[in-house]
């Protein structure tokens, strides 16, 4: 397996407009994220992933981008963007970018010339259809809820757009898009960036035709519209379109492949064998993928809202299929959270009694298994999910979207409220919490949402007190990959896959191995390891209890969310 330095970084996200405000004006920004490099640098992560800064009307925060070449007024100018440039690159890290080019916003110069007549020069850009029998041109819903087409007086046509009506799609198959594209990404790069993060990259290519998903799909049944929601998901149209291995290649043609960068690409409702299709190393395309199956484990049938419990045997198979389908063909990314996501401890861990311990449980997990690991802001604390007094509270459109949906359609409004408490978009992006005082330290002024009123407990002052604190904990495990390259390049075999209180796997690289034991409950358990893994010598690496190291790891009693890693035969 080649070696490469992004395989061996551990990368922070930070949401901007929850991280730090440095004027008081309630919204996070860049110079606050400057004030905060020395702490991201003593925690000892590589590489800072940084939300959309561009300028936006922020319809949804940040990601309907109306100028890709400046900074929103809110985030500071270009000049601070290049000081935390200058700042992270003098303290050995690196950045990269979110770029967002399946839409842009509707505000952008392109899409208000594009709206202007049906042979403006830029109507092409984006993807204008004509109704069809007094409807919009498909059922295609949204997945922010509603129909994914929005009616244009000025030319009596719809344009599409997969998320917000104020982020039109654009349209790939225009050479001319994609070259402005490529130019963009080639200014970005040659300001010095690190790479980037590629937002939902894997829907830029959609099916010409653009047929009805009712009608093409027959397990939805009829043709006939639901009254309730009479709008259907059209992925299979655009989802890995026809033409997108084809766009990501040229992409790596023209920008990519001209410099040494990492590029990570958000892809819904890809399988492992999609995966290695982005992936691939002889292929030409992206060094990851952020693949969503383990964020859907907690799904129904109805979608994200409609909550069931997970098992941990549905975890450990979908995280062990990624691990040996891309093993030796391409590279993993590892993430239980990020600003779309709720918090991971409040999710799949504990988030009152065993909250340190099950925060670092699952930090483990994510930092012992082969692939790049992804922090979000105050995982490294435990932050976790809040529950706000009322929808009104509330400032993300899915979820206000949704709300309104469901509601509308009879249902009942505190069963939609708990679907939010657990799932929805805001519990990631209250701001980070730096200390106890008012506002958690992020800002002097209003904060733009609501911060956890957890805060007073759970924040950066309090894990910089404590030795034994999440925090370190996580300085700790993000240290011993950079001394282990068995963390990072060893192979993996899972343990006990049916097991639903223990996840246990081996990794093993060089004729070394590594032994990886996770207690995801909040029981007392005993493990047994099996007779096929021999060993001669061990030594315990990290747990988040104490433990006698003399003991015999052949038969283990675990506390409540208790991780131990071993390094076997040194």
């Amino acid at each position: 397996m080649k070696k490469t330095w992004w395989k061996e970084s551990v990368v922070y996200q930070i949401y901007p407009r929850s991280f730090m405000d440095s004027n008081g004006d309630g919204i996070g920004d860049i110079p606050g994220i400057i004030s905060k490099l020395d702490y991201l640098q003593l925690l000892g992560v590589h590489v800072i992933w940084l939300c959309p800064v561009y300028e936006s009307p922020n319809d949804d925060n940040g990601y309907d981008i109306s100028n890709y070449q400046n900074i929103m007024d809110e985030f500071g100018t270009l000049d601070d963007w290049e000081q935390l440039l200058d700042g992270l690159h003098q303290r050995g890290m690196k950045l990269i970018m979110d770029l967002v080019v399946n839409h842009s916003s509707d505000e952008h110069a392109w899409f208000m010339e594009s709206r202007q007549s049906k042979d403006n020069p830029y109507r092409d850009y984006y993807i204008w259809r004509p109704g069809k029998d007094g409807r919009e041109p498909n059922d295609w819903s949204s997945f922010f809820s509603g129909s994914a087409w929005q009616y244009d007086e000025t030319t009596e046509e719809y344009y599409l757009h997969l998320f917000s009506k104020k982020q039109p799609d654009l349209n790939w198959e225009n050479p001319t898009v994609r070259e402005e594209v490529y130019k963009m990404m080639t200014w970005w790069l040659d300001k010095g960036i690190d790479g980037f993060r590629m937002d939902v990259i894997n829907l830029i290519s959609k099916d010409p035709k653009l047929p009805d998903a009712r009608e093409e799909t027959p397990e939805l049944g009829t043709a006939e519209p639901d009254q309730k929601f009479p709008y259907h998901f059209g992925g299979k149209y655009f989802v890995n379109g026809p033409r997108v291995h084809e766009y990501l290649q040229e992409m790596n043609e023209k920008v990519l492949s001209k410099y040494d960068i990492m590029t990570v690409g958000e892809a819904i409702n890809v399988t492992p064998e999609d995966g290695a299709l982005y992936v691939g190393e002889d292929r030409n395309e992206l060094n990851m993928v952020f693949h969503f199956e383990l964020m859907r484990v907690d799904a129904g049938k109805g979608g994200k809202w409609d909550i069931r419990p997970w098992k941990l045997s549905e975890i450990k198979a979908i995280i062990s299929k990624w691990q040996t389908l891309l093993h030796n063909k391409g590279w993993n990314s590892n993430y239980m959270n990020n600003h779309d996501q709720a918090r991971m401890v409040s999710r799949f861990g504990n988030d009152t009694r065993y909250r340190k311990e099950s925060a670092k449980m699952l930090g483990t997990l994510l930092h012992t298994l082969q692939g790049t690991p992804y922090i979000y802001q105050g995982e490294e604390i435990g932050m976790t999910n809040i529950r706000m007094p009322s929808i009104d509270d509330y400032q993300d459109i899915e979820t206000l979207n949704m709300y309104q949906e469901y509601t509308a359609a009879g249902i009942d409004p505190d069963k939609v409220m708990e679907s939010i408490y657990i799932k929805s978009r805001d519990n990631a992006r209250t701001p980070m919490q730096w200390d106890d005082s008012e506002h958690a330290g992020f800002t002097t002024g209003q904060p733009w949402i609501t911060v956890n009123p957890n805060h007073d407990k759970i924040n950066v002052a309090e894990a910089l007190k404590d030795q034994e604190s999440i925090f370190y904990y996580y300085q700790k495990l993000i240290a011993l990959r950079g001394e282990h390259d068995i963390i990072v390049y060893g192979d993996y075999h899972l343990l006990l896959p049916e097991d639903e209180q223990i996840y246990a796997y081996v990794r093993t690289y060089e004729g070394k191995q590594l032994l990886v034991v996770l207690n995801f409950c909040d029981q007392p358990v005993h493990f047994q390891l099996e007779n096929s893994v021999q060993y001669e010598q061990y030594q315990l690496l990290i747990s988040n209890y104490t433990v006698d190291e003399q003991q015999d790891i052949r038969e283990m009693d675990l506390q409540p969310y208790e991780a131990r890693v071993y390094k076997l035969n040194q």
